[in-house]
């Protein structure tokens, strides 16, 4: 069995981010690290295999030369190989341009099962596992708090409004998996050292048959019009309670009309 495991290098969460001109982020100026999410899937893929599926396990990734930095992390996690969809042309893609290239990707690698967090932690939009599944003809099961494989089926647990579902699909599918599907390993030293060996292969656009003007910001289906820091929080009302406090807050709700 094949599985094929999405990871994003995506711009430090806690940074100030900052916007190149075409209003894209600047990652070039900014630290970055696997996405937090993808974290999930890489554990789920790795604990497959370690509780006897028999499985390869291959990260993709696309992204500028630092994304490497995320596919090293994941090696460090287990898994046996990894592929970088590397090209200048990449910068600005939009989630449609994103799927296009990851399919194309997942196909030339092979796979039975493709594994992708519940959402990158810089976009959060949630719905590439989506559309890859569109673009490969396969089955999705999404968001899953738990992911069992046997035989030629993959069966997820998620979480409803009201109740707690099981949801079955036969392989080869895609699944998306929730950060409460198990927490991710620490890497020790020794297996970080392992993972900086395991072979890393390099793709261009070129390699997959797709043309520049598929992806990027040519490529796109939406536009970045306008990009803003959020405005400073306003101060907040101090109450200093004289034995009137209740009678202070009472008024500032009233006033606010929160009351």
């Amino acid at each position: 069995m094949k599985i094929v495991v999405l990871v994003k290098h995506v711009a430090d969460p806690d940074a100030r981010w900052r916007y190149a001109d075409d209003l894209t982020v600047d990652r070039a100026a900014l630290e970055g690290r696997l996405s937090e999410l993808d974290e999930y899937a890489v554990e789920q893929a790795v604990s497959l295999v370690e509780n006897g599926l028999p499985a390869t396990i291959t990260f993709l990734t696309m992204g500028p030369a630092p994304a490497i930095e995320g596919l090293r992390k994941a090696l460090a996690m287990g898994g046996d190989d990894a592929v970088h969809v590397l090209d200048d042309a990449l910068s600005g893609s939009d989630a449609l341009a994103t799927s296009l290239v990851l399919a194309r990707a997942v196909e030339r690698i092979g796979f039975d099962l493709v594994l992708c967090g519940m959402s990158s932690t810089d976009a959060e939009m949630s719905v590439v596992p989506a559309m890859l599944a569109d673009r490969l003809g396969v089955p999705q099961v999404t968001f899953a708090n738990s992911l069992s494989v046997e035989d030629d089926r993959v069966t997820v647990r998620r979480a409803g409004d009201t109740s707690l579902d099981d949801v079955t699909a036969t392989l080869p599918a895609v699944a998306s998996v929730t950060d409460k599907s198990g927490e991710p390993r620490y890497a020790a030293f020794k297996a970080i050292m392992a993972g900086k060996k395991k072979p890393v292969t390099t793709w261009s656009l070129q390699d997959l048959g797709l043309d520049p003007q598929q992806v990027g910001s040519a490529g796109a289906a939406s536009v970045v019009r306008r990009a803003a820091a959020s405005p400073p929080r306003p101060t907040g009302v101090v109450v200093v309670d004289d034995g009137n406090g209740a009678a202070q807050i009472a008024d500032y709700l009233v006033g606010h009309h929160i009351l």
